[in-house]
């Protein structure tokens, strides 16, 4: 109990710090406000579009690509990974290439993806699954490659199917591996929204940001970027429960 408490509680604890900081900057230190604006400021433009429903649409738009390129991505990396494992010939000549893609630069490729699968959905959803994919593969082919080759013969023994085999066995003992690897790609997912948002979105955050630096309205872009942080931290928040709900069997036999 206590170890799910301690990270919410240091959560707090460094929220309120970057609070007083940012409030001690922006009203005793009177920093301008369109460098700096305050707390109070920046709550209020975020409250004023969400009770004239402008801000709900954008939320909702940035979730649902950061949820889907987050599935996408994931589903395909498990996936992959599992086939790599199961045909090292296959993963012998994979590597190369996986190498290869996963170093090549993801967000400098963002605007050829705009010319390539134009300004909808598809491109945003294609640099999502991009930053998100190559960290749930690596997570996960670490944690099948990981596991006890006795796990096979206790497989063999049980005449389990390739099927019964993934989903009783191998799936749960890679877990560990997988959590890393959807952590990261979690990050990345968010990154890659406000990233492709940014450059041909017409909703999201990432173009509430965009609009806000357009017409000057500072405490509009820092609520924006607030919203995003706190984004982020209820994603990794909620992986966090997941995982530790997940691996609950491991922590038991760990004791």
């Amino acid at each position: 109990m206590l170890a799910r408490i301690k990270p919410v509680f240091e959560y707090g604890i460094a929220l309120g710090v970057l609070y007083f900081v940012w409030w001690y900057a922006s009203v005793p230190m009177a920093m301008p406000k369109y460098l700096l604006p305050s707390p109070g400021d920046t709550l209020n433009a975020l409250w004023t579009m969400a009770l004239e429903n402008k801000l709900q649409p954008h939320l909702y738009y940035t979730s649902q690509n950061i949820i889907l390129g987050l599935l996408i991505g994931s589903v395909v990396g498990i996936a992959l990974a599992y086939l790599l494992y199961r045909l090292p010939r296959l993963s012998a000549i994979l590597d190369g290439p996986l190498v290869v893609f996963q170093t090549a630069p993801k967000i400098a490729l963002a605007p050829l993806f705009v010319v390539w699968f134009g300004l909808g959905l598809g491109s945003k959803l294609i640099l999502i699954f991009s930053l998100v994919f190559f960290p749930v593969l690596l997570g996960a082919l670490a944690g099948f490659r990981g596991i006890d080759s006795r796990m096979n013969d206790l497989s063999k023994l049980l005449e389990l199917n390739i099927f019964e085999q993934f989903f009783k066995i191998d799936f749960m003992a890679a877990l560990p591996g997988i959590f890393v690897g959807l952590k990261i790609g979690a990050v990345q997912a968010l990154v890659g929204a406000i990233l492709a948002e940014w450059i041909s979105g017409q909703q999201g955050l990432g173009f509430l940001m965009t609009l806000a630096t357009a017409t000057y309205k500072t405490p509009l872009l820092f609520g924006a970027v607030l919203l995003t942080s706190l984004f982020g931290i209820a994603l990794h928040v909620g992986i966090t429960a997941i995982e530790h709900f997940a691996l609950s069997w491991k922590a038991q036999d760990d004791q």
